[in-house]
């Protein structure tokens, strides 16, 4: 149920969605004649088009999700393990194409290549099925198999979660499925923008990671200040950063994570 809940609940509160329907709903207002509201629920869509699609405010929004956890170092000590989260891999394109094919937050499979050639005693996880609620998809976990092999990984280092549809259920199945031992060390990789949320569950969830954030999308902090040159970049800027809130917000509300922003332990 949280499933289908969270998926709903994340369409409508994506800006271009939200828009897109004030803007709707305005412009049939006004066709039947409520032309004061309607014009004003147009007007006010056309604002918030602009205001997100060229302000700093979708970077303000994006940059205080990436920033809460700073770039991971290994402190001499090789990690056991490394947990990716799906995401990343779009499944349907690559069976199709028989080819790798990523989105936006590719990052996370160079980073799991990376961490699997630089570490080889690590376990490699990856935890990610079918999360469209509207179209039967392939799930990820099989296609980053696939390249983990392909790319010299040991297959007995290689633990594959295909069931997971949400971050909560990427924690809880992982977790079930690697047992970790007290004192091993094992990473978690994603993106940067997703991490509070996802170091949140897995804390709830009782498994000790470190985050590993890759996909940051910005400089940093100097990019608060910088507005876009087209519509469409801010607003799939504010689209992303929306999306986690109202994710930190409502698995907070349910009881999936125990802090509304987790951030990094304290010494």
């Amino acid at each position: 149920m949280f499933f289908y809940a969270s998926k709903i609940l994340g369409f409508f509160t994506q800006p271009s969605n939200f828009i897109a329907a004030i803007c709707v709903i305005g412009l049939a207002l006004v066709l039947f004649n409520r032309h004061r509201i309607g014009t004003w629920l147009v007007s006010f869509g056309i604002l918030l088009l602009l205001v997100l699609g060229y302000s700093p405010l979708s970077n303000v929004l994006l940059l205080s999700l990436t920033e809460r956890f700073p770039q991971w170092q290994d402190g001499g000590r090789a990690p056991d393990g490394i947990v990716v989260l799906g995401g990343a891999i779009d499944s349907d394109s690559t069976a199709a194409r028989n080819s790798l094919e990523v989105n936006a937050a590719a990052e996370r499979v160079t980073a799991m290549l990376e961490l699997a050639r630089r570490y080889p005693e690590a376990k490699i996880v990856f935890t990610g099925g079918a999360a469209s609620l509207i179209e039967a998809t392939l799930s990820e976990a099989p296609a980053a198999g696939d390249v983990l092999r392909r790319f010299g990984v040991a297959p007995e280092r290689i633990v594959l979660e295909n069931d997971s549809r949400t971050t909560e259920e990427n924690a809880s199945l992982t977790m079930r499925l690697v047992a970790p031992k007290p004192g091993e060390r094992w990473l978690l990789v994603t993106s940067a923008w997703h991490m509070p949320r996802s170091i949140g569950v897995f804390r709830k969830a009782g498994f000790d990671v470190e985050a590993y954030p890759v996909d940051w999308r910005t400089r940093g902090w100097i990019d608060a200040s910088e507005t876009f040159d087209t519509v469409s970049a801010g607003l799939a800027r504010a689209d992303i950063a929306m999306h986690e809130w109202v994710g930190l917000v409502s698995y907070r509300l349910a009881g999936r994570t125990s802090e509304l922003l987790p951030g990094p332990k304290k010494p």
